[in-house]
């Protein structure tokens, strides 16, 4: 069975299918924000869509990272060790991108188990 959750015009922000919760890539609500803050709400967002999905940030198996500036790397890299469990450590990698819009700093994208 899959179940797609918010689905859209476009995607859904997650489908969990075959015991596995994979979320869209998720980007901050005021990209008027700080690097620092744009990360805050992702991963607040990240929370929420995992716990819809029946799921926790310390399932989480892999996570993809894009920053607009890779100088931001320190700054999102603070707020992310203060949110991810110290146990619980996904796979990761980070790599600089141009995201859909010129405000957007940071854009997280996470695959877990359900």
């Amino acid at each position: 069975m899959i179940t797609r959750i918010e689905p859209g015009k476009r995607m859904s922000q997650a489908v969990v299918a075959n015991g596995f919760v994979f979320l869209a890539g998720q980007v901050a609500t005021d990209p008027s924000r700080s690097v620092q803050e744009q990360t805050r709400q992702v991963l607040g967002e990240i929370d929420r869509l995992l716990g819809i999905a029946g799921s926790s940030k310390t399932n989480i198996l892999s996570a993809n990272v894009y920053l607009a500036d890779m100088a931001d790397f320190t700054t999102m890299n603070s707020v992310w060790d203060e949110w991810v469990h110290p146990e619980a450590k996904p796979a990761r990698a980070t790599v600089e991108a141009r995201l859909a819009t010129p405000d957007y700093k940071v854009e997280i994208q996470i695959v877990a188990l359900a």
